[in-house]
């Protein structure tokens, strides 16, 4: 085998392709089957076996010339290191949600002395309650869990902070240009980063990272009409006068 084609490249296929490269076999990324083109093939079920046939199809066709990211560098623990702070921060903003539900909800006395607090001032508060280990009552339950709440918050926070430091070390050790660049921080240049990937001369040219990135520009021109009168105006932009 000298050549193999594989679908999700960067999600289930990655371990297989990472074995192929080992053994030295060359590795192509092969899109999805359109679901139009699934759908012509009414008698045949998707299958991994049928899949497996449309991958090696397109590799013998070539119609699969994409060349994988490589997923072997710093720019791949960019991606693990981003992936888990978006987690994070997904995280830490439903506990800051939590807590101001919370606050909403809890008795009277207890939310008129919350009242008006943003979220860190809420955090700072409920993490100063004092109970025990068994709430007897609404109050105490409720400041129990508004703790709790609380703990998790700041654990998230912490956990944001230390991963923030790892991508501003590895960002700018990949990068150190673009991150000097006006308007580019840690998070747009690890976008690009991402997007890239360590073998960012897959790329062949700026034409091709802008597809890849979904902005490649459309063609204004026309789809060509069976009558000769709509190509000669788009070919000379002036107005063909019909004959009578």
């Amino acid at each position: 085998m000298r050549c193999a084609g594989i679908e999700g490249t960067s999600s289930y296929g990655a371990g297989l392709a990472r074995h192929l490269k080992a053994k030295g076999i060359d590795v192509l990324e092969v899109e999805r089957p359109k679901r139009r083109q699934r759908g012509s093939r009414r008698n045949v079920k998707k299958s991994d076996t049928s899949d497996a046939e449309l991958a090696a199809r397109a590799v013998l066709a070539d119609e699969a010339s994409g060349v994988p990211k490589s997923a072997e560098g710093c720019v791949e623990m960019i991606r693990a290191l981003r992936a888990a702070r978006r987690s994070a921060m997904k995280a830490r903003t439903q506990a800051a949600n939590q807590l101001q539900g919370l606050r909403v909800t809890a008795p009277e006395q207890l939310r008129h002395r919350l009242r008006g607090l943003s979220t860190k001032e809420l955090a700072a508060v409920a993490a100063r309650f004092r109970l025990g280990d068994d709430p007897r009552d609404v109050p105490a339950a409720t400041k129990f869990v508004l703790r709790s709440v609380v703990r998790r918050y700041e654990a998230l926070s912490g956990e944001i902070v230390e991963l923030d430091a790892q991508l501003d070390r590895l960002v700018a050790q990949v990068a150190p240009e673009l991150v000097c660049s006006p308007g580019i921080g840690t998070d747009h240049a690890a976008t690009l980063l991402i997007v890239a990937g360590d073998n960012p001369q897959r790329l062949r040219s700026e034409a091709s990272f802008a597809s890849l990135c979904g902005v490649a520009p459309i063609s204004k021109l026309p789809p060509a009409r069976s009558s000769g009168i709509a190509s000669t105006e788009v070919a000379t932009e002036t107005p063909t006068v019909r004959c009578t």
